[in-house]
Order: C-alpha cells, then sequence, then structure tokens
C-alpha cells in the first residue's frame, strides 16, 4: 500500500478484527431476545409499541424513539433498561436480570455498529404446540409473561406481586404454599382459569380488556387439563390437601359455573347462598382432585 502511512494501519487491522469478532443479530442477540424478552416485546400489545422480534421492528424502537444508537452503548435505552441504570429495569419478571456476560453481549454487539449477521441463523422465538402434541409449560409461558407477569413477579407494574403470586416462573405459577390457583388436570378448580375467563372478580389481566384471546384462554385450559406439564414435558404432583379459594356463580345443583363442590355437615355456610348468586368457596384439594368445601359464602 504505497504511501499509507503504517501507523494508521494498525487501528485499521484492529478494528476490523474486532468487527469480525463482534456478535451479531441473528446468532446471538436475537437468541437472547426470545428467551428473555419477546414473552412481553412481540406482537400488537408490546409494551410502548416496542417490539424485539426483528432486527426491523428493534431498531424501529418504541414509542418515546430509538432503543439502540449504534456504536453508543452508553447511551442505547436497551442496554440502560438491561443494566439497571434506567429504571424500571428490564426484563420486568426479574431477578434473575440478564447475566453480565449476557449483558456484555448486547454492549458489544451495539459497540460494533448493530451487525445483523446470517438470517439462517435465527431461531423461532415462540413454540407452539403441533397437531396431537401435549401442551406444556413452554407453550404458555410467553402468554403468562406478557399479561400476567408484568404485575404478578416480584418488581412488577404494581410493586410487589398482588398477594404473593408470582406467574414469571413455572414453578411459581404452581406454587401452592399459600393457596393453589393452578390445579393439575382439573382447569374449572383453577383460580387462575377462573379469573382469566371472567367467572371470579376482577377478571384478569386488569389492565383488561383486552383480555386474553380465546385462544389463549383454550391454550392455558389445556396445558391445566393435561396436567400443568413443565418445559420437559412432565406433568405436576396434585398438590394434595393446598388450600383453594374460587369465586363463582352458584347453580342449582349446588355446583361452581358446573363445578361439582364436596358440601357436607362442616361446610360452613354464611349469608345463605342461594343458586344464582355471586359466591366465594374456600376449601381444599382433596386425593381426587376435588374440592373439599370449608365455608361458602356470599360475595
Amino acid at each position: 500500500m504505497p504511501g499509507f502511512p503504517l501507523r494508521l494501519l494498525a487501528p485499521l487491522l484492529l478494528s476490523a478484527a474486532a468487527l469480525a469478532d463482534a456478535p451479531t443479530y441473528h446468532a446471538d442477540i436475537a437468541p437472547l431476545l426470545a428467551s428473555r424478552c419477546l414473552a412481553c416485546h412481540s406482537g400488537a400489545q408490546a409494551p410502548l409499541g416496542l417490539r424485539l422480534d426483528s432486527l426491523e421492528q428493534l431498531l424501529r424502537g418504541s414509542q418515546r424513539g430509538p432503543v439502540v444508537h449504534p456504536g453508543d452503548a452508553a447511551g442505547s435505552e436497551l442496554l440502560r433498561r438491561l443494566t439497571g441504570s434506567s429504571q424500571p429495569r428490564m426484563p420486568l419478571t426479574g431477578p434473575p436480570f440478564l447475566a453480565a456476560a449476557e449483558i456484555a453481549l448486547v454492549e458489544r454487539w451495539i459497540n460494533a455498529g448493530l451487525p445483523p449477521g446470517d438470517a439462517r441463523a435465527a431461531e423461532p422465538a415462540i413454540p407452539s404446540p403441533r397437531p396431537g402434541e401435549a401442551v406444556d409449560y413452554r407453550h404458555v409461558e410467553a402468554i403468562l409473561l406478557r399479561r400476567c407477569a408484568t404485575c404478578h413477579s416480584p418488581n412488577g407494574l404494581m410493586g410487589a406481586a398482588p398477594e404473593g403470586y408470582q406467574l414469571s416462573s413455572y414453578a411459581a405459577t404452581l406454587a401452592s404454599g399459600e393457596r393453589a390457583r393452578v390445579v393439575p388436570g382439573n382447569p374449572a378448580a383453577s383460580e387462575l382459569v377462573r379469573r382469566i375467563r371472567g367467572q371470579a372478580r376482577p377478571r384478569m389481566p386488569y389492565d383488561g380488556p383486552p383480555y386474553l384471546t380465546d385462544a389463549e384462554v383454550d391454550l392455558i385450559v389445556a396445558w391445566i387439563e393435561q396436567g400443568a406439564r413443565d418445559a420437559a414435558g412432565r406433568p405436576a404432583p396434585l398438590p394434595v390437601g393446598a388450600k383453594l379459594r374460587l369465586h363463582g356463580r352458584l347453580d342449582e345443583a349446588g355446583k361452581l359455573d358446573g363445578l361439582a363442590l364436596l358440601i357436607d355437615a362442616r361446610t360452613r355456610l354464611d349469608d345463605a347462598p342461594r343458586p344464582g348468586a355471586y359466591v366465594q368457596v374456600r376449601g381444599r384439594l382433596d386425593a381426587g382432585g376435588r374440592v373439599r368445601v370449608e365455608r361458602l359464602r356470599l360475595r
């Protein structure tokens, strides 16, 4: 390279090498966003219109403007949210937040100029059950995180999770220490289902309408009906003896919106509950997955 100063060549070679080793969107960033961000930031209901389900959408930014600036990671709102220098820190369902190595990956990608990489390296973002395939947690996780965990998480929009119930992980969703909201194999006895159907008030998600679509509700119902399987396809154990608290309409047969109730001489009846009334049921889950009523009262 005649006449080109060698002292200027070295920085150029170093920059080219750094760019060659830089993360790319399709190979490195897209899978990370899919696993931690797309549950909320995808589709028409993405907060502030910020969709992270494609490079084009990410570059478009939110209603407030761009969230990444090529070559300027420190000035990019995406990175600031991931580190917590802008609040609320993301993902909203954290902790756990992204690991330091994952945040560093995003920082390097932005500083390298947002290289796209090979689109063939992209992975499917949100799995859907194939015909005949059992529904497991992977198939409902995105719905729960996008529409429910925004409040029902340790640092949600309402602060602490309402009534301590978190929907930010499989274990939290199935937790039954205080009371069970999911009864594997019995959607009608699951408080979660009754809330998203509107059988129990207030209907959830609390920021609805829009509420969950019929297809989304049906998928969650199928998941619970098939045993509330984890991401590996293992059915959840029945939380025998767990407390339940259900709301709904009492019918002529003494059922709660069609759900059979075990009522006996030990059941406490308050306020003369009658058919057609909106009532609260407190009880426990027996070994057969049935609701043994301890108290029934008007609401």
